[in-house]
C-alpha cells in the first residue's frame, strides 16, 4: 500500500501532464515558502495560476478538493505573493484545485480542474 504522499506524488504527476497538455506553461512544481507548498505554478497568457493538486484513492469522506482547510488556502495565497513580489507584484492571478481520484491500481480514474476556486 502506497503511503500518502506517495499518492499525492502520482496525482501531482497527473495534474501536471493534465496542464501541459492544455498549453499551461509550467514555472514550478512542489515550491515551497516557509510553511506552505505550492503544487503546481503555472501561467496561461498573462496570468499565473497556483494549483493546490488534492489526490484521493476514495470517497468515503467526500471529494479531494474538499479537503483544502482555509488555513492552507492562507498559506497559499502568503506563498503566491513572496513568488510574484520579485517577478511581477502586480500580476493576475488565479487560484485552481486539481483534483484526482485514483482507481485500485493507482491509475487515473477521474480528474477535475476547479478554476478560481478560492480568492483574497
Amino acid at each position: 500500500m502506497l503511503s500518502n504522499s506517495e499518492i499525492g506524488s502520482i496525482g501531482e504527476s497527473y495534474a501536471f501532464a493534465f496542464l501541459e497538455a492544455k498549453n499551461y506553461q509550467i514555472l514550478a512544481r512542489n515550491w515551497r515558502f516557509k510553511r506552505a507548498e505550492i503544487d503546481i505554478i503555472a501561467k496561461s497568457k498573462h496570468v499565473y495560476i497556483f494549483i493546490e493538486v488534492k489526490t484521493r484513492a476514495y470517497t468515503y469522506y467526500g471529494q479531494p478538493e474538499e479537503f483544502i482547510t482555509p488555513d492552507q488556502e492562507s498559506r497559499i495565497i502568503d506563498a503566491s505573493q513572496h513568488f510574484l513580489e520579485d517577478l511581477d507584484p502586480n500580476a493576475e492571478i488565479r487560484f485552481d484545485i486539481i483534483s484526482i481520484l485514483l482507481d485500485r491500481l493507482n491509475r487515473l480514474k477521474k480528474i477535475s480542474h476547479f478554476k478560481d476556486a478560492f480568492f483574497f
